[in-house]
C-alpha cells in the first residue's frame, strides 16, 4: 500500500481480507454506529480519540491500515491525522460503509442506530425550521437559521463538522462496551476486535 491517501472498493478490501494479507481495517465512527453496523474484524478507533492520541496509537499499527467511515469523510481525516504521525500504509475505503454494504459484502450487525451524517442533517434542518417558524413572532429568530447556514456551508468547504463533533459525544452515539484508548491498544495488540453478533 502507499503512503499517500489511497482509497481502496470494497471488492479489493475483501480479496486483502479474505486472503489475510494482514490488513487492519479501522473504523472511525462513533462507538454506536460502530455497533449498529461494521465489517467483521473491524477495530473501533473512533475521530476524536485517534486525532487525540493517534502518537499512542501509532506505536501499534504497523500493518497496512485501511480507514472506513460511513461514507468517506471521517475516514479521509482520519488518515491525514495518521499520515502526520508517520504512519505509511494508508488507505481510506471508498464510499464507505455505503459502498461496503452495497458491494453485497458481510456486515456484523446489531441493534440499528441513526449514522452521525443523518443525524446531522436532522437537527440542523429541525433548527432552521424553528428558526424561520419563530420568526413570524420573533424577527431576530431567522439569523438562528442564518448561522446554521454558514455553519453547514463552513463544514462542506474544509470538510470537517462541529455539530457532528458534538452529538457524536451524545450518550445515543457511545456503545454500551467500552471505547477508549486503553481498551482500543489492548485490542490491537492482541489482535482481537470487538464482533458483536452477525444478524
Amino acid at each position: 500500500m502507499t503512503s499517500s491517501n489511497a482509497t481502496i472498493d470494497p471488492t479489493a478490501l475483501r480479496e486483502l481480507l479474505d486472503t489475510g494479507n494482514g490488513v487492519r481495517v479501522l473504523d472511525v465512527r462513533t462507538p454506536g454506529e460502530f455497533e449498529s453496523a461494521h465489517i467483521p474484524g473491524a477495530y473501533n478507533v473512533p475521530l476524536d480519540l485517534l486525532k487525540e492520541h493517534r502518537a499512542e496509537l501509532r506505536a501499534h499499527l504497523d500493518d497496512d491500515i485501511v480507514l472506513v467511515c460511513h461514507s468517506g469523510a471521517r475516514a479521509t481525516q482520519a488518515g491525514q491525522s495518521l499520515a502526520q504521525a508517520g504512519l505509511p500504509h494508508l488507505k481510506v475505503l471508498a464510499g464507505g460503509m455505503l459502498a461496503w454494504r452495497n458491494s453485497g459484502a458481510p456486515v456484523n450487525e446489531a441493534k440499528a442506530r441513526w449514522n452521525l451524517e443523518r443525524q446531522v442533517r436532522l437537527v440542523a434542518g429541525a433548527i432552521v425550521l424553528l428558526a424561520v417558524l419563530a420568526s413570524t413572532v420573533i424577527p431576530g429568530a431567522k439569523w438562528v437559521a442564518a448561522l446554521i447556514g454558514a455553519g453547514l456551508t463552513f463544514a462542506a468547504v474544509t470538510n470537517t463538522c462541529a455539530m457532528g463533533m458534538m452529538l457524536a459525544k451524545l450518550p445515543y452515539n457511545r456503545a454500551t462496551a467500552t471505547c477508549d484508548l486503553g481498551t482500543i491498544v489492548a485490542q490491537l495488540r492482541e489482535g482481537a476486535p470487538t464482533a458483536p453478533a452477525t444478524r
